[in-house]
């Protein structure tokens, strides 16, 4: 159907939109639970904050599992250099998310009112450290993860988890939970009705979009002066994988190339800024569907800006330049993206009409008569 080259492109897209889907969907549930302390005086307005995303909250987990299978998939070599160097990070992200579905279940088991806040307390913990460390991450990833290839391809890490934690890796972190705590404040301006509920979320909205305007350009300012990676010499674009093949170089502002090269790239950044904007805009009006697509646009383009800045590369080495990992070198054989292509044409249409489906029939506002008269699910 396609050639060698074209696939790679293709997937390379494709794990973008799974990234994007990711913090569209699960990122509004992220954002809830790290206000959920904060936005909720007493039981019956943590019950209706939460009842805001726990029909949904599950489903839209899918698009975590999507992109991880993506990557083991389609970029084995990413697979493997950064799930073994990022194991204890990805273990703290998979500890935070298993509080989640504990905490649905079991905060409203009993009426117990300390009961009940501890568990709303481990919701906010599943909440904002996924929230951070993914940010952290793209931050490590940006910045080069220490990782090099040996001649047999084997793949050796060289750094700890705390140095994970760098200044620039905690600014992205922190914009992170500030885009998502902007998008869950977007989500539950059109889920509650007007009230205190909706006063404090707006409040808390506000502010965390007003961060994200801020360290957004901060983060641009630092990546102008830090390395970037770029190939040096031909790229080989349709030859078998084998990241040992490419030449690569740090070189301050490498980031900052391709979008000298390519100016419709420069399409992301204005999105992410114009997005963040649109939502401050609908917040400070009152009007939740301006807020939450202001939200989703500015999180799809801070999220496209990282991916154009850094193409093709997705996993550089800050040990061993040579031993980076980029769209050209590091992918599955042109026919396992092949095949895998043919399933994602038949079954990603499938899960987009299923969720629009769920979120049209779960469509309306959560009060907190209904859910205090209703079934004591959440």
């Amino acid at each position: 159907m396609f050639d060698y080259e074209i696939l790679r492109l293709i997937w390379w897209a494709l794990l973008g939109v799974l990234l994007i889907g990711f913090a569209l969907t699960d990122g509004f549930d992220l954002g809830v639970a790290t206000l959920l302390p904060f936005v909720a005086r007493n039981d019956a307005e943590r019950r209706t904050v939460i009842n805001t995303v726990g029909p949904t909250w599950e489903g839209n987990q899918v698009w975590f599992i999507l992109g991880g299978g993506a990557i083991f998939a389609a970029w084995p070599f990413v697979y493997a250099a950064s799930f073994s160097g990022f194991y204890l990070a990805m273990f703290v992200v998979l500890a935070a998310l298993i509080l989640r579905p504990v905490g649905f279940k079991y905060r409203s088991k009993r009426p117990d009112p300390s009961w009940r806040t501890r568990w709303d307390w481990a919701l906010f913990v599943g909440g904002i450290v996924p929230a951070l460390v993914f940010g952290v991450a793209v931050g490590n990833v940006l910045t080069g993860a220490p990782f090099r290839l040996d001649s047999d391809l084997r793949v050796f890490y060289e750094g700890s988890f705390f140095a994970l934690f760098s200044p620039f890796a905690l600014l992205a972190g922190v914009v992170s939970v500030a885009m998502l705590v902007l998008h869950g404040a977007a989500w539950l301006a059109i889920k509650v009705e007007r009230g205190p509920i909706h006063d404090r979320a707006t409040a808390y909205g506000f502010a965390a979009g007003t961060l994200v305007l801020i360290l957004f350009a901060v983060g641009g300012l630092l990546v102008w002066q830090m390395p970037g990676w770029q190939i040096v010499g031909a790229v080989e674009t349709a030859a078998p994988s084998n990241p040992l093949h490419t030449t690569s170089q740090a070189v301050v502002g490498g980031w900052l190339r391709n979008y000298g090269l390519h100016p419709w790239m420069l399409a992301a950044p204005v999105l992410g800024f114009a997005g963040t904007g649109l939502a401050l805009i609908g917040i400070y009006r009152r009007h939740g569907a301006l807020a939450f697509g202001g939200s989703s646009v500015g999180a799809t383009g801070i999220i496209a800006t990282v991916g154009c800045a850094m193409f093709p590369f997705i996993l550089p080495s800050s040990t061993d330049a040579h031993s980076s990992l980029t769209v050209w070198n590091a992918s599955s054989s042109e026919k396992t993206l092949g095949i895998m292509l043919v399933v994602t044409i038949i079954f990603l249409p499938i899960v987009l009409a299923y969720t629009a489906w769920a979120y049209r029939v779960m469509f309306g506002r959560v009060t907190t008569d209904a859910v205090m008269t209703g079934p004591d699910f959440y």
